[in-house]
């Protein structure tokens, strides 16, 4: 979480799959119109990263649908900033796994993580 003036200006969650020990990925992030256009998504991903529950992942995860363009920014931006490799395939079909009622969901790898 990101606090600024004790109120909550940012947040975001994501979690180690156990099928997948060496990811980290990315299930929300989350920043307050007030605080966005300063980084603050990358500066929380950073600080995730940090953290020792983070230790030993090779690449950052997440889905994001093709009309996401917030997300886009922040995950192209956060890999550029650090020379990451940021690749994308679909992994949730909007046929196949949403019965046409959810954009496609795109797999979002960006790594490798030093």
């Amino acid at each position: 979480m990101a606090e600024r003036d004790a109120k909550l200006i940012g947040w975001v969650s994501g979690y180690r799959p156990p099928s997948t020990p060496d990811q980290f990925f990315i299930w929300q992030v989350a920043v307050h119109q007030d605080a966005r256009g300063a980084g603050l998504g990358g500066l929380m991903l950073d600080a995730l990263l940090r953290r020792s529950s983070a230790r030993g992942a090779r690449v950052l995860a997440t889905t994001i649908t093709k009309a996401n363009a917030a997300s886009w920014a922040l995950f192209t931006a956060f890999a550029r900033k650090r020379n990451l490799m940021l690749t994308k395939a679909p992994m949730f079909l909007r046929d196949d796994h949403f019965a046409g009622a959810h954009d496609t969901e795109w797999q979002v790898t960006i790594g490798p993580l030093s």
